[in-house]
Protein backbone atom coordinates (compact mmCIF):
# COMPACT_ATOMS: atom_id res chain seq x y z
CA UNK A 1 0.00 0.00 0.00
CA UNK A 2 1.35 3.43 -0.97
CA UNK A 3 4.46 1.88 -2.53
CA UNK A 4 5.08 4.95 -4.64
CA UNK A 5 5.22 7.18 -1.56
CA UNK A 6 7.42 4.72 0.34
CA UNK A 7 9.77 4.53 -2.66
CA UNK A 8 9.91 8.33 -2.80
CA UNK A 9 10.78 8.55 0.90
CA UNK A 10 13.55 5.97 0.62
CA UNK A 11 15.04 7.88 -2.35
CA UNK A 12 14.86 11.31 -0.76
CA UNK A 13 15.59 10.59 2.91
CA UNK A 14 17.94 8.36 4.87
CA UNK A 15 14.99 6.17 5.90
CA UNK A 16 15.03 2.45 5.20
CA UNK A 17 12.03 0.94 3.44
CA UNK A 18 10.64 -0.36 6.74
CA UNK A 19 11.07 3.00 8.43
CA UNK A 20 9.46 4.83 5.50
CA UNK A 21 6.51 2.44 5.56
CA UNK A 22 6.07 3.04 9.29
CA UNK A 23 6.14 6.82 8.76
CA UNK A 24 3.49 6.59 6.04
CA UNK A 25 1.31 4.38 8.23
CA UNK A 26 1.67 6.77 11.19
CA UNK A 27 0.74 9.79 9.08
CA UNK A 28 -2.27 8.02 7.59
CA UNK A 29 -3.43 6.94 11.05
CA UNK A 30 -3.10 10.52 12.27
CA UNK A 31 -5.30 11.82 9.48
CA UNK A 32 -7.74 8.92 9.84
CA UNK A 33 -8.95 10.51 13.07
CA UNK A 34 -12.53 11.76 12.77
CA UNK A 35 -13.32 15.41 13.33
CA UNK A 36 -14.99 14.56 16.64
CA UNK A 37 -11.96 12.54 17.81
CA UNK A 38 -9.61 15.35 16.78
CA UNK A 39 -11.67 18.01 18.59
CA UNK A 40 -11.84 15.95 21.79
CA UNK A 41 -8.12 15.10 21.71
CA UNK A 42 -7.03 18.69 21.02
CA UNK A 43 -9.37 19.99 23.73
CA UNK A 44 -7.77 17.65 26.28
CA UNK A 45 -4.25 18.59 25.14
CA UNK A 46 -4.88 22.33 25.24
CA UNK A 47 -6.73 22.11 28.53
CA UNK A 48 -3.74 20.23 30.00
CA UNK A 49 -1.59 23.21 28.94
CA UNK A 50 -3.76 25.42 31.15
CA UNK A 51 -5.68 27.20 28.40
CA UNK A 52 -9.28 28.31 29.01
CA UNK A 53 -12.16 27.07 26.89
CA UNK A 54 -12.66 30.33 25.01
CA UNK A 55 -9.07 30.18 23.77
CA UNK A 56 -9.17 26.42 23.21
CA UNK A 57 -12.25 26.47 21.01
CA UNK A 58 -10.99 29.41 18.95
CA UNK A 59 -7.71 27.61 18.36
CA UNK A 60 -9.45 24.34 17.41
CA UNK A 61 -11.74 26.23 15.04
CA UNK A 62 -8.73 27.77 13.31
CA UNK A 63 -6.74 24.49 13.24
CA UNK A 64 -9.54 22.51 11.60
CA UNK A 65 -9.14 24.52 8.41
CA UNK A 66 -5.67 23.04 7.94
CA UNK A 67 -6.52 19.35 8.30
CA UNK A 68 -5.62 17.25 5.24
CA UNK A 69 -9.31 16.76 4.47
CA UNK A 70 -10.92 19.78 6.00
CA UNK A 71 -14.24 19.03 7.66
CA UNK A 72 -17.20 21.32 7.23
CA UNK A 73 -16.81 24.53 9.20
CA UNK A 74 -18.04 24.12 12.75
CA UNK A 75 -19.25 26.90 14.99
CA UNK A 76 -17.85 27.34 18.48
CA UNK A 77 -21.15 25.98 19.80
CA UNK A 78 -20.82 22.84 17.66
CA UNK A 79 -17.27 22.32 18.92
CA UNK A 80 -18.47 22.60 22.52
CA UNK A 81 -21.22 20.08 21.84
CA UNK A 82 -18.68 17.59 20.47
CA UNK A 83 -16.70 17.83 23.70
CA UNK A 84 -19.53 18.08 26.22
CA UNK A 85 -22.39 16.37 24.41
Amino acid sequence: MHDELVDHLTRTTPLSRGEALRVVQDVLAYFDETTEQYVRRRHRELQAQGLVNATIFERIEADLKYRAVAPPELTLRQLRRIVYG
